[in-house]
């Protein structure tokens, strides 16, 4: 087997029983970079000379005996809004085209100090804002499973790498379903975990109460071993949480026996491919015959989470983004004649038209006379919503859902209407305005051969349970595509 087709599980085995080195592993991948990209379009930059060195020092350790992180040697990517000492973090805007950070966010001091070994930063929406990744100013990234079609966003990036076999794993950031949907589209495993559960320092924000880092892989187990390296309380992120699971494979082969799954009616409501709405519920139908128990249910408004997340999101947005103004770092433009003028002329020509567009929203909805008619409406949503999702979980283990009323899109094709980029939020969003962790995973495929995603849902701190469901699903003729 071809190294770039092994599994984490599989990968890591093999490294540390020295059948394969770790610049072995390193160069396989790299040349499928060097291979695909210029179809694919995953990177913004590929770090080779320091991925080689990093996995020389990883097996210069295991030769020496010492104990290595079961991570130690994997080649990975991460998504360019996540900060990377003296690595270019662009968030692949022009607005930070040449920003060196001068530290490493928490996550990748965590993989750094697990050994794993970063072939780059990946493409992605301009600061995270956008469904398809080509919002991105460098370039547009193309779906693997069909060139022709969108990888989604704003993770698509991260997802089309794994997807073609350019890292073992990737990490992205979730603001509204951003690495959910791209995981769909591209056919790979994303996880959104619990709000808290993984520290966001480092990670540029976009909108501060929702996002959150997670892991894409190709399979569900991969998906565990990655996040068991990220999580931990960290003292400079105030929203950090203790984690209370520290082994998010333990358990994972027990099956979905005496599990309860809520099937919400809301979910598979008009505009939903039917293609889609059979796939998940035959996947519904399969976890049923597994041993589990199905019920559909009812959630009430989830209606009002879309609008309430573009609020909220876009109020956050606007607030975080104003420290871009061409006075400390990032891009500054040449002619300008006072310090308004600066800002003024920094913004319009270091922003896209996405990003500005968000941003005049939530400066909106933020101002004087429409801050009680927007803003503080969508945070009383946000309550509600999550009271539903808490009502449902008194009784259920996990919400089964699709994740995008529709298989990946053409690439142009919703780039001049982003009213139809945002409805394709409408099955993501409400997860992170209740704070929630999903798993999305393929359920099958369309007519035109394209992944079909589905998203499992869970309470509070559910990851281990998400995981084990989605597991047995996958070892049970789940679609692995």
């Amino acid at each position: 087997m071809k190294i770039t087709e092994m599994s984490l599980r599989q990968l890591t085995g093999a490294l540390a029983d020295g059948q394969i080195s770790a610049v072995e592993a390193a160069r396989a991948y790299l040349d499928a970079v060097h291979e695909k990209e210029p179809q694919v379009g995953a990177y913004i930059t590929v770090t080779e000379e320091a991925a080689l060195a990093a996995a020389g020092q990883v097996d210069k350790a295991r030769a020496a005996g010492e104990a290595l992180h079961p991570l130690a040697g994997v080649p990975c990517g991460i998504k360019d809004n996540i900060c990377t000492k003296g690595v270019a973090t662009t968030c692949a805007s022009r607005m930070l085209e040449n920003f060196l950070p001068p530290y490493d966010a928490a996550v990748m001091e965590k993989l750094n100090a697990a050994g794993t070994v970063m072939l780059g930063k990946m493409n992605m929406d301009e600061f995270a804002m956008g469904g398809a990744t080509e919002t991105s100013y460098f370039h547009t990234t193309h779906n693997p499973r069909d060139l022709s079609r969108a990888p989604g966003g704003s993770s698509g990036g991260s997802a089309a790498a794994v997807a073609a076999g350019e890292a073992a794993f990737t990490l992205g950031s979730d603001t509204g379903g951003s690495i959910r949907q791209p995981a769909a589209f591209c056919g790979v495993v994303g996880m959104k975990p619990t709000y808290g559960l993984v520290s966001r320092y480092g990670l540029i924000a976009f909108a501060s109460s929702l996002d959150q880092i997670g892991p894409l892989t190709r399979d569900v187990y991969s998906n565990a071993m990655v996040l068991n390296a990220l999580v931990g309380q960290d003292k400079r992120d105030a929203t950090s949480l203790e984690c209370p699971m520290k082994d998010f494979t333990q358990g994972i082969e027990e099956g979905v026996k005496g599990m309860r799954f809520a099937l919400p009616k809301e979910y598979f409501a008009q505009g939903l491919d039917p293609q889609i709405k059979a796939a998940v519920e035959a996947a519904a139908k399969k976890l049923e015959s597994l041993g589990a128990r199905v019920d559909e249910v009812s959630l009430p408004d989830l209606d009002a989470a879309l609008p309430a997340y573009y609020v909220i999101s876009s109020a956050e947005a606007s607030s975080n983004l104003a420290r871009f103004d061409g006075v400390k770092y990032g891009f500054r433009a040449k002619n300008f004649t006072d310090v308004e003028s600066l800002y003024r002329e920094t913004r319009s020509q270091g922003f896209g038209a996405e990003v500005k567009r968000r941003i005049m929203l939530g400066s909106f909805v933020l101002s004087a006379g429409y801050y009680d008619a927007y803003y503080k409406k969508a945070l009383q949503v946000r309550t509600l919503l999550k009271q539903r999702f808490d009502k449902i979980f008194e009784d259920h283990d996990a919400i089964l859902a699709p994740v995008a009323p529709t298989t990946a899109y053409p690439l142009g094709q919703k780039a001049q209407n982003p009213v139809e980029v945002y409805m394709g939020d409408v099955y993501t969003v409400p997860v992170n305005i209740a704070g929630l962790p999903a798993l999305s995973l393929p359920c099958g495929k369309d007519s035109n051969g394209l992944p079909i995603g589905m998203q499992m849902i869970g309470k509070p701190f559910g990851e281990a349970a998400l995981y084990r469901a989605g597991y047995a699903f996958e070892q049970n003729g789940g679609a692995l595509v």
